[in-house]
Formats: structure tokens, C-alpha cells, sequence
């Protein structure tokens, strides 16, 4: 396959792809809200259609209790050859605040080189890529069916927490076995300087209520004599990390995946500015974290835990002296590789019970289900073969990334038992979930390249 060949292909088609885009962006698929359950079928019957038309011999929308997905399958030329699933979704988040956004989030619209809508990155765009890349790579090559089999699945609920994805992939497995699992779902560090995730957090929550006397207490008859829940509730959080800024919990980090030098080696290559990043923080004063890593180490691929709320007693205007009867907090932990999030909530809900002072009834709520942590080593066989192929379209070496959420790439590798690989061009600046989403066209065009080359890297990478 000659590279000039699939550029010209590509730019040849540039503006029936963008077109054809447009259209599907139109179409209101927010999976999240009710009143759009129809559009949100909609968007999956005119992607079918769309598949048909760019030549997959099988296409099926499938059904869930919530909203459907969508299936195509273009089988290799050798039946021998590997099978590689592409995840993406079609489902799309609200556009609420309307008033901020400069035009119509549904009547998506060029700018230049942008492309402006909901969903133009997220995931529509990333997901459409493919189609195009695919036609691309059979034109140059004279074949008349990809190198490697490949089977599209785009789900319709990714955006309202793909409840029904892993009833899903268990229902459909033997239709899905595959080598490689290409999720394009994610976001590049630059345009100028491509990259590959490897990995994306997993997410557990919990909430504690420290209860004391069975109701307020005067504080000058009482305090000083009973315990305060509030006051333990306080100490408590203040334990639940030591001075070196690592979570205390017992066992948390027994079964993280240590970053490799090498990793750590890229990451550092990556044109950082903390500075810049503070004031993305929220005009944040100063990097914190587990010593002995940068900061992007610690977003990326160390654990975290955070207190996210904290009350009780009187917090209305005036003062109040009391002993407060009840305390309250919130809690979630960000897990990496290797970490489960039950075993977290486990870990402490017995943390908590130890921790609790005579005279005080702690209660833990531990929020049901969790994300888990997915990874990719960077020297397994797909992953290197992925950078080559993005390599090739970007004519410049590509470093590596991870992100600090996550979606259902977890469960589609238990499930399939397959490797992940991050393919994808969206960018942090693309407003992904907010006001005035876009695309960068040309990113989406290379893209496109990158996976016109996948197909055949990946061929000889999983034989």
C-alpha cells in the first residue's frame, strides 16, 4: 500500500466525508434524556445505512433494554486472518447551556478547518473515521476486503453509562471473538504532536455517616464530654492519606501496575507546562500529589482518593454552639491498572470500622457498580503496531498518553479477552461534553489514514 495513494484517495473524498458527517451530526442522538430515545434510534438506523452504502456485507442494529447499537463486519480476505473489534459510540451528550453555544449544536457547521457540532469529536467524528480510512485502504491496495477482519461496534448509551454494554458483549461474545479491541474514543496530547493513550482510570465511590449522641447537643453543657461526629469526621478524612501524600488504606496499592521507566521516559517528553496546567486547574497554586511523581504521573497512573464533600451540624447563618448529632462525607477513589474497585470499597469500608472512635456508629454506603481501570502495555504486539500505523500517517514519532476517566473499555476486554488499542485524533481543546464542540477536520482526515494503515500493521502484528 503506497501512502500517497491513500492521501489521495482520502483528499479526494474530503468533502463528501465532511458532508455525510454533518448529516449524521444532525441528528439529536442524546442517550441520556428520554425525549430523545427516538433520535437516538434514528442515529442508529442512518449509521447502519451509512455501512451498507461504504460496503460491510453484514450490518445490524442490535437491541438493548435501553438504546440500540449498531454492528457491521467486513470479513478478511484469509480466514485465517485476525479480527479486530472497533468500539466507538453514537450517542451524544446534552447541549445545555443552548445560549452559549455560537451556533446551532445540531446544524453543524464549518469554520476553517473546524467542524461544529455535538458529537463532532465525541464520538461520531472518531467513530466515522474509520469508514472512510477503510475505503481508503482497499482503493490503494486493489483488494476487494481488508487484511484483517473487522467488526465495528457502536453502542447507543456510552454517554448515560453504557448500563446495557456488558449485557451486550456477553450476548453477542461469539460474534465479537477477536484478536484486538481498537477503541476511538479518546484524545491525542497535540495536533503537532500525536499520541497514543494506553490506558484510562477506573472510578469507585462511597459515602460515610459518623452518628454520636441521638440529637444536637447545647456545647457548653456537653462539649468537650461526648464525642463530636463532626470532629471525628474530620479526623477520620485527615487519615486517609499520610505525609507523603499516598492513600493509607491497607492493600491499595498491592495490585497497582508500576509505571516503566520507559513510560515514565515518554510522559517526561511530552511538552508539559505546569504552569499553564495550574491555571487550567482552576487557577490552582500549586502541583500536589504522591510523592515522588510528576504530576502527570499522578493524573494518569496513580491512584487517588478524594474527599469530595464534607458537612454536619449547623452551617446556616449565625452560630449555633452545638455538639452536631450526625456527620457526613463523600468519597471516590481513581483506580489504575491492576486495582478492582469492589476490593477498594471493601478495603475501606474496614478502614472506616477501625478508624471510627468509641461513642461514634460509623455507616458506610458503597455505591453500586464502579468503573474499572483498563491498560495497555506500550510493548505489546497491537499497541506497536498501532504507533507504527499512526506514525505512518503522521510522519513523526508518536508519543504516549493515559487519561484520568474511563467508559466501558474494562468490560470490553474481560468480556472479549482481546488487548486494547487507543487509536484516536480528538483533542482536550474540541470542548468535548461543553458548549461549541468541534473537530479538526484534518485530524479526522488523518485519522482516517492511520486506519487505512491499522488494518495491515495489525495483520502481520496478531498472526
Amino acid at each position: 500500500m503506497q501512502v500517497n495513494e491513500v492521501v489521495a484517495y482520502i483528499q479526494a473524498r474530503r468533502d463528501r466525508f465532511v458532508a455525510d458527517l454533518r448529516e449524521w451530526l444532525a441528528i439529536p442522538s442524546i442517550s441520556g434524556d428520554p425525549a430523545y430515545a427516538g433520535d437516538v434510534r434514528r442515529s442508529a438506523e442512518w449509521l447502519a445505512g451509512h455501512l451498507r452504502g461504504q460496503g460491510f456485507p453484514t450490518v445490524e442494529v442490535w437491541e438493548t433494554p435501553g438504546h440500540p447499537a449498531v454492528y457491521a463486519e467486513w470479513p478478511a480476505e484469509d480466514s485465517d486472518a485476525p479480527a479486530v473489534v472497533v468500539y466507538g459510540h453514537h450517542d451524544v451528550q446534552p447541549v445545555e447551556p443552548l445560549d452559549e453555544w455560537d451556533t446551532d449544536p445540531f446544524k453543524p457547521v464549518e469554520k476553517g478547518d473546524r467542524l461544529i457540532g455535538r458529537g463532532a469529536s465525541d464520538d461520531k467524528g472518531q467513530v466515522f473515521f474509520h469508514t472512510l480510512g477503510l475505503r481508503a485502504g482497499l482503493a490503494a491496495s486493489g483488494r476487494t476486503a481488508p487484511p484483517v477482519t473487522i467488526k465495528l461496534l457502536v453502542e447507543g448509551e456510552e454517554e448515560s453509562g453504557s448500563v446495557h454494554f456488558a449485557d451486550l458483549l456477553h450476548a453477542h461474545r461469539d460474534r465479537l471473538v477477536c484478536d484486538a479491541v481498537v477503541i476511538s474514543d479518546t484524545t491525542m496530547w497535540a495536533a503537532d504532536v500525536p499520541s497514543m493513550c494506553t490506558g484510562m482510570r477506573g472510578l469507585t465511590e462511597a459515602e460515610v455517616t459518623l452518628r454520636g449522641p441521638s440529637h444536637d447537643l447545647h456545647s457548653g453543657s456537653f462539649g468537650g464530654a461526648v464525642p463530636n461526629p463532626l470532629q471525628a469526621m474530620a479526623v477520620l478524612m485527615s487519615a486517609l492519606h499520610d505525609a507523603d501524600g499516598r492513600v493509607t488504606l491497607p492493600g491499595f496499592y498491592d495490585d497497582v501496575v508500576p509505571l516503566t521507566d520507559e513510560e515514565r521516559d515518554l510522559f517526561a517528553r511530552l511538552p508539559f507546562d505546569e504552569d499553564e496546567w495550574l491555571q487550567s486547574a482552576g487557577d490552582s497554586r500549586a502541583a500536589h500529589g504522591e510523592k515522588g511523581y510528576t504530576t502527570l504521573e499522578r493524573i494518569w497512573a496513580r491512584p487517588t482518593a478524594e474527599i469530595n464533600g464534607m458537612w454536619g451540624g449547623h452551617t446556616g447563618p449565625g452560630g449555633k454552639t452545638i455538639v452536631p448529632h450526625e456527620a457526613h462525607a463523600k468519597v471516590s477513589f481513581r483506580l489504575v491498572a491492576g486495582q478492582d474497585p469492589r476490593k477498594v470499597q471493601q478495603a475501606f469500608q474496614s478502614w472506616v470500622e477501625e478508624h471510627t472512635p468509641p461513642g461514634v456508629e460509623a455507616e458506610v454506603h458503597l455505591q453500586p457498580g464502579g468503573v474499572r481501570p483498563c491498560f495497555s502495555p506500550i510493548d505489546s504486539p497491537s499497541v506497536k503496531a498501532a504507533r507504527r500505523a499512526m506514525e505512518r500517517a503522521f510522519g513523526t514519532e508518536v508519543l504516549f498518553t493515559r487519561e484520568g476517566g474511563s467508559g466501558p473499555e474494562a468490560d470490553l476486554a474481560d468480556v472479549l479477552e482481546a488487548p486494547l488499542v487507543f487509536v484516536a485524533v480528538g483533542l482536550n481543546g474540541d470542548r468535548i461534553h461543553a458548549t461549541n464542540e468541534k473537530v479538526e477536520i484534518p485530524l479526522l482526515l488523518k485519522g482516517a489514514e492511520a486506519a487505512a494503515y491499522l488494518w495491515e500493521e495489525l495483520a502481520v502484528a496478531l498472526r
